[in-house]
């Protein structure tokens, strides 16, 4: 197991020199955001589907992902609300979209070390698989404790147009768009839930990403979780 720890920072101490000396010889200037249609988050995810719908009034209970001040420096756009089924159970839902996703400074940040500058504690922390839509999308699963509130979270990031987790699967593909001279854009789209039990707290989490994703279809989709391979 540290072997395998060790190997795995090394590759990514590797990956985020070879990012670094690339950069200067292959300068990426063709943002891929500007051959899209634009991104409206507000639009792209409805306020209701399926048996969900958005509480109003409730999105302070999200964790923001980074202090007001510096969204504007990371983000070109955020998504944060709060939404509740017929049985009472409530999912909070945050997306964080950028434009540049070349490196650490403009990049979406991680929610454990989000939610670590916040006060939380992460007490679990796994990298997993959410099946939707016929597909895998990698995940990592958290817990994040502070005091009586027990939040499990389900999140990933997408670099241009595929879905990854930050690491050496995110600098695999920063590498890749770089070379071809593109400045990936990208979101975090993270899931989570107040609830003591994780494993149920998981599946409910899924069922919702699963109904919402059914909800919107499959180009809507692949813009919150990269595209499908045909």
């Amino acid at each position: 197991m540290q072997r395998k720890t060790l190997f795995a920072g090394l590759l990514l101490g590797v990956l985020m020199v070879s990012t670094s000396v690339l950069t200067k010889i292959v300068t990426p200037t063709v943002k891929m955001s500007e051959g899209k249609p634009m991104l409206d988050l507000t639009a792209l995810v409805p306020a209701e589907f399926g048996e969900w719908h958005e509480e109003r009034d409730a999105a302070a209970a999200v964790v923001n992902p980074e202090a007001e001040a510096a969204l504007a420096k990371i983000y070109t756009q955020t998504l944060a609300r709060t939404y509740v089924n017929a049985a009472g159970e409530r999912i909070l839902l945050s997306v964080a979209y950028g434009d540049d996703q070349r490196g650490e400074a403009t990049q979406a940040h991680r929610p454990e070390i989000c939610y670590t500058a916040q006060g939380f504690a992460i007490t679990s922390n796994d990298v997993g698989v959410l099946k939707v839509a016929e597909r895998n999308i990698p995940v990592r699963r958290l817990v994040a404790v502070s005091g009586s509130r027990n939040e499990p979270i389900t999140y990933w990031v997408t670099v241009g147009d595929r879905a990854t987790l930050p690491g050496v699967g995110r600098k695999l593909l920063q590498l890749f768009y770089g070379l071809g001279g593109k400045v990936p854009d990208g979101l975090l789209f993270r899931v989570s839930s107040i609830q003591a039990d994780k494993t149920a707290a998981y599946a409910l989490q899924d069922q919702f990403v699963n109904a919402l994703f059914a909800h919107i279809g499959k180009t809507p989709t692949e813009k919150l979780a990269g595209k499908f391979d045909d």
